[in-house]
């Protein structure tokens, strides 16, 4: 964290008691997942600060446990901060919420991918929100997107067995299915090949021209290049593990994605601007942190106008934020999809509109 944001989280930490909103900031940092729960404490502050009226930040530790969750959730009811943000990790939302939910405080997370956490919300009662995806958001993008996008199309679906690639092609399996549509050849293919030309050939005598592939970066790279040898033509498409750096065979330019934005790419001029001014990294977390706080300064600014419950404010209105709209269903996920298709130029990432 460098010395523009480090000032920033300082004010906002030593920022007057008397000030009308207060949201408690719950992300690790200290361990391994420190650097990601400085990106949420970054975020938050800078969004903290751009607040009107100005809010107040209580920021802790929870050190991605279940014991460091706990604490921070008696630190924040003892405090009675209006809202708290953050949470990467099950184990410490989880101890946090039953003591959260005790002192009427609502939570925005933005790590959590955990089914369970809002699918349980009716019976637990959990005063939750959830920023981020939840983790079959992914597979059932990926139907939704491809389905639509390979209507016309002669597609392949494989994966390499493993429980997230095998998850995804199922998932798209079934929603092609739905639409009456059925792929030219399915299969389970060995990761981790110098060459997966045998593979390419049997998409090509299948006549396959769109394959998606549930399965890691390296193993799509090579895909791509055996089939570019064949003269093959295909076009192949896989998850969000995409983004993941590549090994020494580089992504094929024209490989399709379905995955989350690069939150920079999307924000507003003027939000991207505050970051860059205060040496702060844009990355990661920080903008769903950003949006978090956002979210909870609107929410609490409208429950005070109106007389309602926070909770009630996020479950019925719509927010503005920094990564877009954002409103709430009854579980307390996100309404609609964040994630998307994109196209790698040989470089990057580009949204396909």
């Amino acid at each position: 964290m460098r010395c523009g944001l480090a000032f920033l989280l300082f004010a906002a930490l030593v920022a007057p008691a008397a000030a009308d909103t207060v949201i408690g900031v719950a992300a690790p940092l200290s361990g391994p997942p420190a650097l990601l729960g400085e990106q949420i404490s970054g975020g938050a502050t800078l969004a903290a600060a751009a607040q009107t009226p100005p809010v107040t930040l209580q920021v802790i530790d929870d050190g991605c446990t279940a014991e460091g969750g706990a604490a921070a959730a008696n630190t924040f009811a003892a405090a009675k901060v209006t809202a708290v943000v953050g949470f990467l990790c099950t184990e410490a939302i989880e101890a946090a919420l039953p003591i959260l939910k005790d002192a009427g405080i609502p939570v925005i997370a933005v790590g959590v991918r955990s089914d369970s956490l809002t699918d349980r919300r009716h019976k637990t009662k959990w005063p939750v929100w959830r920023l981020g995806p939840r983790a079959d958001a992914e597979r059932t993008a990926a139907g939704d997107i491809l389905v639509r996008e390979w209507r016309n199309v002669l597609f392949a679906i494989i994966d390499d067995g493993t429980i997230y690639g095998r998850e995804l092609a199922e998932t798209l399996r079934a929603a092609a299915e739905l639409a009456a549509l059925k792929p030219v050849f399915v299969d389970t293919f060995r990761p981790q090949l110098e060459n997966q030309i045998a593979l390419a050939g049997r998409l090509n005598r299948a006549g396959a021209t769109h394959v998606f592939a549930g399965g890691d970066v390296e193993d799509i790279a090579v895909l791509g290049r055996d089939a570019a040898q064949l003269n093959a033509g295909l076009v192949i498409a896989g998850g969000e593990a995409l983004r993941a750096a590549p090994g020494p065979v580089p992504l094929a330019a024209g490989t399709l994605m379905v995955g989350l934005p690069e939150w920079a790419e999307v924000a507003p001029a003027d939000v991207v601007q505050r970051f860059e001014q205060a040496e702060a990294t844009a990355d990661g977390y920080a903008l769903p942190a950003y949006a978090a706080i956002e979210v909870a300064a609107a929410a609490a600014n409208e429950a005070a106008a109106s007389g309602k419950p926070i909770a009630g404010v996020l479950t019925e209105k719509q927010f503005a934020t920094a990564i877009g709209p954002v409103d709430f269903d009854d579980k307390g996920d996100l309404t609609a999809s964040p994630y998307r298709l994109f196209r790698f130029d040989g470089t990057k990432f580009i949204e396909v509109k």
